[in-house]
């Protein structure tokens, strides 16, 4: 029996709990075991706990804290449906006159009223629960499987009108120690915003603090061999201060445990303003350097073209139409890729552990990492991996996911590559009959893979990690592919007219890289550069209202200016410093 290597996972903010909401959702779709019963490649143990519901029934549930600002949640409930009372009657010993008073509940949109008819054990279509669902568990069917369903009912939601929050589009039933809402600050509205990195910091204190540790040893107690902290956070709001100091707390408490943290930004934000655009300039500085300080390694998480400013084009995947202003669209992007990046550690055999995966790239002080991805992998149908990687020639399949382009030149201190979505048979070329095999072809998928990323950097370390089983794309994931894109992900040779209507993408292959690269240093130079100009007494008096203190803020700075050196290459010839630059102002 393979070991459980548990991780708790953490979302903090409002954006950060989009993408993980897509990301359960992409999870909970992979839960049911193959046809012949036997376990998949991914071991969902180390992101799920099994537990029982007061009427006997049992659940599966992720292992996870989300904290978002009152007003978020808006039909979900706090402490969710799974462990409820069924009867609350006599409860109240107050015999007085009671008046009560009402507020009109927000309305569902068809998946959620969906939900609410499966959790009522109504049947959508004449596909019930199919056998293959129950085989995982023993015993009655965990709540939360029922959703399994939609994926058998062939319904095709479209959400992008009626998406408010993550809540809109959550699929799985929560634990109710999971939801923590902020009650100092609201999500919506002009006032009790949480805008300011220093407001974020200051909340990790008193019942804040007090609640997150009750839920964090909760979720850590019944975990036999905890490898670590999945933490992704706002990096442009307030937020980036509380994971700042959630991020310590970590550290402080379980530092022999893996922290891999996740800083994610939207493309753009609702009524933005110049002023709240320094901010986030501000936040994304300061939190960057302070939980790459804090964590194992720290991965940004945008599909904007920078964290300044003024960011160039957002990231053109050629077989997919998307609004990357949508929210709805933009994290589920990241969710794939998030998905694809994180199966080192949650593989069922041979799984590398989260720290193995940080030493590996975090070296010699270079905790921030970027990442890149091809969504979906462009494979033709009935083709083979290595035609594949024939037709790129030189250009490289994926797009930034970090904002942070590749210098291009070969130099990459390491990295770690994955690729999920192809079967085995479709990796390898079969040999042609009658022929000598070659004694230097590859002979498997991992072979292809480092042969062609060693091609393009030559000395780089790097590991690779294939899965065959593809990311499980069900209902509310967005239909965002263009009709190129065949229900099994893969490309057609012959494109559908444009009159024909496309049936759903269930599944597809995605291919990404973590990179610890010299590209960094110039990426990273240019935020402190930008930082560096703001004048927030003139700019964003409030800003400093809430902290940090000027002296914090321009030591903050200077770190983030000296590990901005860390990745600096002789070789790479593109490397500028920030000294330089404001001599030459």
């Amino acid at each position: 029996m393979s070991l459980c290597r548990e991780v708790i996972t953490l979302q903090l903010g409002h954006y950060s709990n989009f993408v993980g909401t897509h990301w359960w959702n992409l999870q909970d779709a992979s839960l049911c075991y193959d046809l012949d019963g036997s376990p998949g490649e991914l071991q969902s143990d180390v992101m799920f706990r099994e537990g029982v519901t007061h009427g006997g029934q049992v659940t599966y549930t992720p292992r996870l804290i989300a904290m978002d600002l009152k007003g978020s949640l808006q039909t979900l409930r706090q402490e969710g449906i799974l462990y409820e009372t069924e009867n609350h009657a006599g409860a109240f010993s107050w015999k007085g006159q009671v008046v009560t008073h009402k507020h009109t509940l927000p309305t569902k949109n068809a998946f959620l009223q969906d939900l609410d008819k499966l959790d009522n054990e109504e049947i959508l279509t004449e596909a019930d629960l199919h056998s293959s669902q129950q085989a995982q568990y023993s015993g009655a069917i965990p709540i939360q499987t029922v959703n399994s369903s939609l994926e058998h009912s062939k319904r095709v939601y479209s959400l992008e009108g009626n998406v408010r929050v993550w809540s809109d589009f959550l699929r799985l039933h929560l634990h109710p120690r999971t939801i923590s809402v902020i009650h100092q600050y609201n999500h919506d509205g002009e006032s009790d915003r949480l805008e300011a990195f220093g407001q974020g910091e200051a909340l990790c204190k008193g019942p804040v603090l007090d609640e997150l540790e009750d839920k964090l040893h909760f979720f850590i107690e019944e975990c036999d061999y905890l490898q670590g902290f999945q933490v992704l956070c706002d990096l442009s709001d307030g937020f980036s201060g509380l994971g700042s100091k959630v991020t310590e707390l970590l550290q402080d408490s379980y530092g022999g445990r893996g922290i891999l943290t996740w800083g994610l930004s939207p493309v753009s934000h609702a009524n933005s303003t110049p002023v709240r655009e320094h901010c986030h300039l501000l936040n994304c500085a300061l939190g960057m350097i302070h939980m790459a300080n804090h964590s194992s390694f720290f991965c940004p998480l945008t599909l904007r073209g920078g964290l300044g400013p003024r960011p160039t084009a957002t990231p053109d995947f050629t077989h997919m139409n998307y609004d990357p202003t949508l929210w709805y669209h933009s994290s589920s992007l990241l969710a794939l890729a998030l998905d694809t990046m994180t199966v080192s550690y949650r593989l069922r055999q041979h799984s590398n552990p989260m720290w193995q995966l940080a030493d590996a790239l975090a070296v010699s002080g270079r905790k921030v990492v970027s990442a890149y991805g091809a969504i979906p992998f462009p494979v033709v149908h009935g083709t083979h991996l290595s035609e594949a990687f024939d037709t790129f020639a030189d250009a490289l399949p994926w797009k930034p996911l970090s904002a942070c382009p590749e210098l291009g030149n070969g130099c990459c201190y390491g990295q770690s590559v994955a690729l999920r979505g192809l079967e085995r048979k479709c990796m390898v070329r079969p040999q042609v009959p009658g022929t000598q095999p070659l004694l230097d072809y590859p002979c498997s998928g991992e072979d292809i893979l480092a042969s062609w990323i060693q091609s393009h950097y030559p000395a780089s370390p790097m590991a690779v990690q294939i899965v065959s089983s593809a990311s499980k794309l069900t209902p509310p994931f967005p239909q965002i592919f263009n009709k190129s894109v065949s229900p099994q992900g893969l490309l057609q040779k012959q494109v559908p007219s444009t009159s024909a209507v496309a049936p759903p993408v269930v599944s597809v292959p995605v291919l990404t890289s973590l990179q610890s690269s010299p590209a960094i240093g110039p990426w990273l130079s240019e935020l402190h550069i930008a930082a560096s100009r703001l004048d927030p007494h003139r700019i964003a008096p409030s800003f400093l209202t809430h902290g940090p203190e000027p002296s914090d803020l321009q030591e903050a700075l200077e770190q983030l200016r000296v590990l901005a050196h860390c990745y600096h290459n002789e070789n790479s010839g593109l490397f500028h410093s920030s000294s330089e630059d404001d001599d030459n102002d």
